[in-house]
């Protein structure tokens, strides 16, 4: 993960831009590029051996996610984080993720309960060692396509865009501030009673479990930034 080489080689069937935003993407999710960090295009550019407009491309796609910020005459730097954005991003995750789950429910056939609970067991099955970058990773991207999935039959596109760049900006607090620590909670039991409710089309259920998964997770996110900033009044 440190070096340019495995992140590009990883990233296979991508474009190159594609390929440049993934190992981005991945350094910014797991702290290597930290909250506020300014980034210089022209290091990046050696760094990864690849043109400025494949970068810029990169960044700008990086940037429309919420996971850097545009400073004018200045470039780019890493969002920050803060305990306002991370209120805002878990109330929208509760309001929005519940809503397309309530759609896909109503339009999803077998073979979107066949792939939730394909999803669920392949998240299950995938183990997460605090002190191995690589399981977190593996972790995260299973558990990602697993919430992804729940949701992929609502068939709103834009509500898929605006979940799927909610759950980037969460997955960012939960690397930097969860995976490390790890969590005291039972998540293949949450996860499993959200998958079981939503294949036996009870969208009450459903929805009012992963609403409560999420805005657990949100407590415990804000207890541990509100550790690591104690400065901020919120």
């Amino acid at each position: 993960m440190t070096t340019k080489e495995p992140v590009l080689a990883r990233a296979r069937g991508q474009t190159l831009t594609g390929k440049i935003e993934t190992a981005l993407r991945l350094r910014i999710l797991s702290g290597d590029l930290p909250p506020g960090a300014k980034l210089s295009l022209d290091r990046l550019k050696n760094e990864y051996s690849v043109s400025l407009s494949a970068l810029r491309e990169a960044v700008t796609r990086l940037a429309s996610d919420g996971l850097l910020e545009v400073e004018e005459q200045r470039g780019y730097r890493v969002a920050p984080i803060s305990l306002d954005n991370l209120a805002e991003v878990t109330r929208l995750r509760m309001e929005l993720e519940p809503l397309a789950l309530r759609q896909a429910i109503a339009n999803g056939g077998i073979d979107w309960e066949t792939d939730v609970m394909a999803a669920l067991y392949r998240l299950n099955r995938t183990g997460r060692d605090p002190k191995d970058q690589e399981s977190l990773e593996v972790w995260e991207a299973a558990h990602n396509a697993f919430h992804l999935t729940l949701i992929d039959r609502c068939d709103m596109p834009l509500l898929l865009r605006m979940c799927g760049q909610l759950s980037e900006m969460y997955n960012r607090y939960r690397h930097l501030f969860l995976s490390i620590k790890g969590e005291q909670r039972d998540l293949a039991a949450e996860h499993t009673e959200i998958a079981e409710s939503a294949v036996a089309r009870d969208a009450d259920r459903a929805a009012a479990l992963l609403r409560a998964h999420i805005e657990k997770t949100g407590a415990a996110l804000k207890a541990r930034l509100e550790a690591a900033l104690p400065g901020q009044e919120r």
